[in-house]
């Protein structure tokens, strides 16, 4: 991964960031932290920028309440894993908790961000931790609990979307980089993508004007046509509420 180093943005910084974009909706993406230093791969900011956002790193630090009233859309991005605990299971010898500062820091963003009904894309990590927001649980290493399944942590696969309005429909080869994924889905949500061997690759809210999860990572091949269309259906859904 990339380093993304960033202070701290405070509400008359955030607006004249705004301002600044020309109109176009403002997308907060959270950073994992690094020792001293905060940590995003770049690509997560190109595709929000290709596909007609502005990005702004959120640290995990400050109010939540107020990054989540100057942004338009949130976006999750990957990282390690969730702490098991967020689902009430001890930790399997293969997790690699992310930092607990950043990911009570992205529920507590979560919650504001849902209150407000602004759109919400999860990606890898950022699935997961929705998924376990909404009451879901994980397999918190698919190689082990679950051997049967293909292998998820590198290369390519297939995935089949089914009939919803946030994603193209049909089947796509998508990249997989993932050990973990979810076994229980969480309160209100809807599978809508699945591998062949039935791990749910992607699901959404359906009561929900966006909130899509995706396992797979789009932001790395942003050539691809439903890479684009994610995106593109996230920054829309963004732009109405700017």
């Amino acid at each position: 991964m990339s380093e993304n180093r960033q202070l701290g943005v405070n509400g008359e910084d955030a607006k004249k960031v705004g301002n600044a974009a020309s109109g176009k909706p403002l997308i907060g993406i959270t950073t994992d932290i690094d020792g001293e230093y905060l940590r995003l791969r770049h690509d997560y900011c190109e595709a929000v920028v290709e596909a007609g956002g502005s990005p702004l790193l959120l640290p995990p630090v400050g109010d939540a309440t107020q990054h989540a009233a100057l942004i338009h859309g949130l976006l999750i991005p990957g990282g390690n894993d969730l702490d098991p605990a967020y689902y009430h299971e001890e930790v399997h010898q293969n997790v690699r908790p992310v930092s607990s500062v950043r990911s009570n820091f992205e529920i507590s963003l979560l919650r504001e961000i849902l209150a407000l009904n602004k759109p919400v894309l999860g990606i890898c990590y950022g699935m997961q931790l929705l998924n376990v927001f909404f009451g879901g649980a994980l397999y918190q290493d698919i190689s082990t609990q679950l051997p049967v399944a293909r292998n998820h942590k590198n290369g390519y696969h297939m995935v089949v979307i089914t009939e919803n309005r946030f994603l193209m429909q049909g089947t796509f080869s998508v990249n997989s980089t993932h050990h973990q994924a979810v076994r229980t889905l969480g309160n209100g949500l809807s599978s809508c993508a699945r591998s062949d061997d039935q791990i749910i690759e992607a699901f959404c809210k359906v009561d929900y004007p966006f909130l899509v999860g995706v396992q797979w990572h789009p932001e790395r091949i942003r050539k691809d046509t439903l890479s684009q269309d994610i995106f593109r259906c996230f920054i829309n859904a963004a732009n109405f509420r700017s």
